[in-house]
């Protein structure tokens, strides 16, 4: 059975290079396996501390998988192992022209609540936004290095992350 002890780096763990954009195929590949090896009912038989181990590794291989299948919580990973906090729940500062946006994606979607081909065009411009956000978190983790730009940029994908789902949310209402 794989040992999770052997390494704490949900990287390592699954065999994959340290960086953000990832293979995503190879992490779904390196879980299934290791899932397939740790699944708790392969060691019903077993004895109590082999099934507590069994059931130790599924959650980690679960825990890795779910962080590094995320890009947001990917990211801030990736900046936690380089002694970054992004400090999600204290730091709300954003620069003013992403506020800007911010307000000016809300008024949008209060003003064409009820206007499905506008709405949609404002979720192309909330998810192309999205995109160059990505793009950019990428530069500055794998590219530059420069994590404390990365954390930034991760909470401002968090705040585009959320209106993206009030606009799906109100585009779904309406259809």
């Amino acid at each position: 059975m794989a040992n999770p002890s052997a390494s704490d780096n949900y990287f390592q763990f699954f065999g994959l290079n340290q960086q953000f954009k990832i293979d995503l195929p190879a992490l779904d590949q390196a879980y299934l396996a290791i899932h397939k090896e740790v699944h708790p009912d392969r060691h019903a038989r077993g004895s109590e501390v082999e099934q507590r181990l069994a059931m130790q590794m599924a959650t980690f291989a679960n825990t890795a998988y779910q962080t590094l299948k995320n890009p947001i919580q990917r990211g801030l990973y990736i900046c936690q192992l380089n002694g970054v906090d992004a400090k999600l729940e204290t730091n709300t500062a954003m620069p003013a022209a992403f506020l800007m946006k911010q307000m000016e994606w809300r008024e949008s979607l209060d003003e064409q609540a009820e206007d499905l081909p506008s709405l949609e065009a404002l979720m192309d411009e909330v998810e192309e936004s999205k995109a160059d956000t990505l793009n950019d978190i990428a530069q500055a983790i794998d590219g530059a290095k420069n994590y404390q730009r990365a954390a930034e940029l991760l909470r401002g994908l968090l705040f585009i992350d959320k209106f993206a789902v009030e606009l799906d949310d109100t585009i779904a209402a309406l259809i």
